[in-house]
Protein backbone atom coordinates (compact mmCIF):
# COMPACT_ATOMS: atom_id res chain seq x y z
CA UNK A 1 0.00 0.00 0.00
CA UNK A 2 1.15 3.99 -0.72
CA UNK A 3 0.40 6.26 1.57
CA UNK A 4 0.80 9.92 0.09
CA UNK A 5 1.26 13.18 2.75
CA UNK A 6 0.01 16.56 1.26
CA UNK A 7 1.93 19.25 2.61
CA UNK A 8 0.37 22.86 1.72
CA UNK A 9 0.59 26.48 2.78
CA UNK A 10 -2.36 27.64 3.28
CA UNK A 11 -3.17 30.90 1.40
CA UNK A 12 -5.70 33.69 2.09
CA UNK A 13 -7.68 32.83 -1.16
CA UNK A 14 -9.57 29.70 -0.46
CA UNK A 15 -10.56 28.87 -4.08
CA UNK A 16 -6.69 28.82 -4.31
CA UNK A 17 -5.86 26.50 -1.60
CA UNK A 18 -8.84 24.24 -2.87
CA UNK A 19 -7.10 24.48 -6.62
CA UNK A 20 -3.63 23.74 -5.42
CA UNK A 21 -5.01 20.79 -3.30
CA UNK A 22 -6.32 19.30 -5.79
CA UNK A 23 -3.26 19.60 -7.98
CA UNK A 24 -1.37 18.04 -5.37
CA UNK A 25 -3.52 15.34 -5.07
CA UNK A 26 -3.39 14.30 -8.92
CA UNK A 27 0.23 13.95 -8.48
CA UNK A 28 -0.23 11.86 -5.88
CA UNK A 29 -2.29 9.58 -7.57
CA UNK A 30 -0.24 9.96 -11.26
CA UNK A 31 2.69 8.61 -8.42
CA UNK A 32 0.89 5.22 -7.15
CA UNK A 33 -0.71 6.33 -4.16
CA UNK A 34 -3.48 4.19 -3.03
CA UNK A 35 -4.38 6.60 0.05
CA UNK A 36 -4.04 10.17 0.42
CA UNK A 37 -3.81 12.59 3.53
CA UNK A 38 -4.96 16.17 3.63
CA UNK A 39 -3.50 18.88 6.39
CA UNK A 40 -6.32 20.69 9.14
CA UNK A 41 -8.39 23.62 7.55
CA UNK A 42 -6.49 23.76 4.43
CA UNK A 43 -8.83 25.43 2.53
CA UNK A 44 -9.45 28.35 4.81
CA UNK A 45 -6.16 28.37 6.95
CA UNK A 46 -6.26 27.13 10.19
CA UNK A 47 -5.39 30.44 12.35
CA UNK A 48 -7.45 32.61 9.87
CA UNK A 49 -9.99 32.38 12.63
CA UNK A 50 -12.17 35.66 11.59
CA UNK A 51 -13.28 33.29 7.98
CA UNK A 52 -14.36 30.42 9.61
CA UNK A 53 -18.21 31.49 10.21
CA UNK A 54 -18.38 32.80 6.89
CA UNK A 55 -15.77 29.81 5.59
CA UNK A 56 -17.79 26.69 7.02
CA UNK A 57 -19.34 24.29 5.20
CA UNK A 58 -22.04 21.20 5.60
CA UNK A 59 -20.32 18.32 5.33
CA UNK A 60 -22.15 17.59 1.80
CA UNK A 61 -20.74 21.49 0.59
CA UNK A 62 -18.90 22.12 -2.53
CA UNK A 63 -15.43 21.56 -0.86
CA UNK A 64 -16.32 17.96 0.88
CA UNK A 65 -18.18 17.15 -2.80
CA UNK A 66 -15.10 17.99 -5.28
CA UNK A 67 -12.73 15.66 -2.76
CA UNK A 68 -15.26 12.75 -3.14
CA UNK A 69 -15.50 13.43 -7.13
CA UNK A 70 -11.74 13.68 -7.06
CA UNK A 71 -11.63 10.27 -5.16
CA UNK A 72 -14.11 8.29 -7.33
CA UNK A 73 -12.21 9.59 -10.75
CA UNK A 74 -8.31 9.15 -9.43
CA UNK A 75 -9.46 5.91 -7.72
CA UNK A 76 -7.55 6.45 -4.13
CA UNK A 77 -9.06 6.60 -0.84
CA UNK A 78 -8.62 10.24 0.47
CA UNK A 79 -8.62 11.32 3.80
CA UNK A 80 -9.60 14.87 3.42
CA UNK A 81 -8.00 16.55 5.72
CA UNK A 82 -10.22 18.79 7.75
CA UNK A 83 -13.12 21.77 7.17
CA UNK A 84 -15.12 24.22 9.33
CA UNK A 85 -18.21 21.98 9.80
CA UNK A 86 -21.74 23.64 9.76
CA UNK A 87 -24.06 22.02 11.49
CA UNK A 88 -27.27 23.87 12.60
CA UNK A 89 -26.02 26.65 15.32
CA UNK A 90 -22.38 25.32 15.56
CA UNK A 91 -19.73 24.92 13.60
CA UNK A 92 -17.19 21.79 13.97
CA UNK A 93 -13.20 20.99 12.38
CA UNK A 94 -14.55 17.71 10.85
CA UNK A 95 -11.78 15.86 8.56
CA UNK A 96 -13.50 12.81 6.75
CA UNK A 97 -12.21 9.28 4.73
CA UNK A 98 -13.80 8.63 1.17
CA UNK A 99 -13.68 5.74 -0.79
CA UNK A 100 -11.96 5.39 -4.13
CA UNK A 101 -15.55 5.05 -5.53
CA UNK A 102 -16.42 8.64 -4.13
CA UNK A 103 -18.29 7.51 -0.56
CA UNK A 104 -17.94 9.11 2.46
CA UNK A 105 -17.39 6.71 4.59
CA UNK A 106 -17.38 8.37 7.78
CA UNK A 107 -16.41 11.78 9.73
CA UNK A 108 -14.67 12.92 12.41
CA UNK A 109 -15.10 16.09 14.45
CA UNK A 110 -12.17 17.36 16.42
CA UNK A 111 -12.87 15.94 20.36
CA UNK A 112 -9.70 17.69 21.69
CA UNK A 113 -10.15 22.12 20.45
CA UNK A 114 -7.05 23.69 21.05
CA UNK A 115 -7.01 27.05 23.46
CA UNK A 116 -3.37 27.90 23.57
CA UNK A 117 -2.82 30.73 21.51
CA UNK A 118 -5.79 29.70 19.45
CA UNK A 119 -9.38 30.62 18.94
CA UNK A 120 -10.51 27.03 18.38
CA UNK A 121 -11.90 26.65 21.43
CA UNK A 122 -14.08 29.67 21.43
CA UNK A 123 -15.33 29.38 17.72
CA UNK A 124 -16.03 25.66 17.73
CA UNK A 125 -17.70 22.63 18.96
CA UNK A 126 -15.74 19.67 20.02
CA UNK A 127 -16.97 16.79 18.70
CA UNK A 128 -18.03 13.98 20.98
CA UNK A 129 -17.19 10.12 19.19
CA UNK A 130 -14.30 8.52 18.47
CA UNK A 131 -14.07 7.13 14.85
CA UNK A 132 -12.88 3.76 13.15
CA UNK A 133 -13.34 3.01 9.57
CA UNK A 134 -12.92 -0.41 8.15
CA UNK A 135 -10.94 0.01 4.50
CA UNK A 136 -9.46 -2.56 1.88
CA UNK A 137 -6.25 -2.33 3.91
CA UNK A 138 -7.26 -2.30 7.65
CA UNK A 139 -9.11 -0.32 10.26
CA UNK A 140 -8.43 3.33 10.03
CA UNK A 141 -8.55 5.62 13.46
CA UNK A 142 -9.05 9.20 12.39
CA UNK A 143 -7.37 12.02 15.01
CA UNK A 144 -6.64 15.78 14.44
CA UNK A 145 -3.65 18.09 15.54
CA UNK A 146 -4.58 18.53 19.79
CA UNK A 147 -5.50 15.02 19.69
CA UNK A 148 -1.92 14.18 19.51
CA UNK A 149 -1.89 15.21 23.31
CA UNK A 150 -4.70 12.68 24.74
CA UNK A 151 -2.88 9.26 24.42
CA UNK A 152 -6.45 7.68 25.73
CA UNK A 153 -8.17 8.70 22.22
CA UNK A 154 -5.43 6.83 20.57
CA UNK A 155 -5.97 3.69 22.84
CA UNK A 156 -9.45 4.33 22.28
CA UNK A 157 -9.08 3.84 18.39
CA UNK A 158 -6.99 0.86 19.32
CA UNK A 159 -9.48 -0.60 21.14
CA UNK A 160 -12.13 -0.04 18.05
CA UNK A 161 -9.37 -2.09 15.67
CA UNK A 162 -6.90 0.60 14.86
CA UNK A 163 -4.34 -0.47 12.95
CA UNK A 164 -2.96 2.64 10.84
CA UNK A 165 -4.31 6.13 12.49
CA UNK A 166 -4.60 9.38 9.98
CA UNK A 167 -3.47 12.99 11.66
CA UNK A 168 -4.77 16.01 9.99
CA UNK A 169 -2.77 18.81 11.59
CA UNK A 170 -1.55 22.50 11.61
CA UNK A 171 1.28 22.38 14.23
CA UNK A 172 3.04 25.22 14.88
CA UNK A 173 7.04 25.71 14.78
CA UNK A 174 7.54 26.42 18.50
CA UNK A 175 6.35 22.90 19.17
CA UNK A 176 8.08 21.15 16.40
CA UNK A 177 10.03 18.85 18.84
CA UNK A 178 6.68 17.82 20.51
CA UNK A 179 5.14 16.97 17.29
CA UNK A 180 8.00 15.04 15.92
CA UNK A 181 8.03 12.66 19.46
CA UNK A 182 4.41 12.57 19.39
CA UNK A 183 3.88 11.61 16.12
CA UNK A 184 6.60 8.34 16.96
CA UNK A 185 4.84 7.94 20.01
CA UNK A 186 1.47 7.27 19.80
CA UNK A 187 2.64 4.78 17.03
CA UNK A 188 4.56 3.07 19.32
CA UNK A 189 2.72 2.37 21.95
CA UNK A 190 -0.30 1.24 19.81
CA UNK A 191 1.78 -0.63 17.72
CA UNK A 192 0.61 0.87 14.36
CA UNK A 193 1.20 2.46 11.35
CA UNK A 194 0.90 6.50 11.56
CA UNK A 195 0.54 9.24 8.63
CA UNK A 196 -0.21 12.69 9.67
CA UNK A 197 -0.26 15.97 7.02
CA UNK A 198 0.66 19.15 8.74
CA UNK A 199 0.18 22.68 7.25
CA UNK A 200 3.14 24.81 6.70
CA UNK A 201 4.53 28.52 6.21
CA UNK A 202 3.47 31.33 7.08
CA UNK A 203 -0.67 30.92 8.23
CA UNK A 204 -1.97 34.71 9.64
CA UNK A 205 1.38 35.42 10.67
CA UNK A 206 2.04 31.50 12.63
CA UNK A 207 4.56 29.53 11.52
CA UNK A 208 3.62 26.40 10.67
CA UNK A 209 5.88 23.00 11.62
CA UNK A 210 5.90 20.94 8.25
CA UNK A 211 7.38 17.37 8.97
CA UNK A 212 4.28 15.63 7.73
CA UNK A 213 5.42 11.89 8.79
CA UNK A 214 4.76 8.34 7.70
CA UNK A 215 5.74 6.04 11.04
CA UNK A 216 5.85 2.32 11.43
CA UNK A 217 4.91 0.12 14.05
CA UNK A 218 8.39 0.20 15.60
CA UNK A 219 8.51 4.54 15.43
CA UNK A 220 10.87 3.97 12.44
CA UNK A 221 9.90 7.42 10.06
CA UNK A 222 9.33 6.50 6.78
CA UNK A 223 8.69 9.48 5.26
CA UNK A 224 8.99 13.28 6.10
CA UNK A 225 8.03 16.14 4.18
CA UNK A 226 10.77 18.67 6.22
CA UNK A 227 9.74 22.30 6.26
CA UNK A 228 8.79 23.16 2.74
CA UNK A 229 5.68 22.52 0.55
CA UNK A 230 5.95 18.77 -0.89
CA UNK A 231 4.04 15.37 -0.76
CA UNK A 232 6.04 12.22 0.70
CA UNK A 233 5.47 8.94 0.00
CA UNK A 234 5.90 5.57 2.03
CA UNK A 235 5.02 2.11 0.82
CA UNK A 236 3.50 0.30 3.96
CA UNK A 237 3.23 -3.84 4.44
CA UNK A 238 0.12 -3.27 6.54
CA UNK A 239 0.99 -7.09 7.88
CA UNK A 240 3.55 -5.07 9.93
CA UNK A 241 1.24 -4.87 12.53
CA UNK A 242 0.46 -7.78 13.10
CA UNK A 243 4.23 -8.86 13.14
CA UNK A 244 5.13 -6.44 15.68
CA UNK A 245 2.08 -7.28 18.24
CA UNK A 246 3.27 -11.05 17.68
CA UNK A 247 6.83 -10.40 17.81
CA UNK A 248 6.62 -7.57 21.25
CA UNK A 249 3.69 -7.72 22.79
CA UNK A 250 2.82 -4.98 24.58
CA UNK A 251 -0.76 -4.50 23.88
CA UNK A 252 -1.18 -7.64 25.00
CA UNK A 253 0.20 -7.09 28.26
CA UNK A 254 -1.47 -4.38 29.26
CA UNK A 255 -3.27 -4.75 32.79
CA UNK A 256 -6.26 -2.88 33.88
CA UNK A 257 -6.92 -3.47 37.25
CA UNK A 258 -4.13 -1.72 38.60
CA UNK A 259 -5.54 -1.61 42.14
CA UNK A 260 -2.52 -2.75 44.12
CA UNK A 261 -2.55 -3.26 47.75
CA UNK A 262 0.40 -0.70 49.23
Amino acid sequence: MRIASVQLEAGADAESNVAKGEARIRDAADSGADLVVLPEIWNLGYFAFDEYSAGAEPIDGPTMTHLQSLADELDIYLHTGSIVEENGDDLHNTSGLVSPEGELLDTYRKIHTYGYGSREQELLTPGERVVTVETDFGTVGLVTCYDLRFPELFRALVDQGAELFLVTSAWPIPRLEHWLMLNRMRAVENQVFLASSNLVGDNQGVELAGHSLVVDPWATPLANAGFHERTVIADVDMDMVAEARDDFPALADRQFDLSYDL
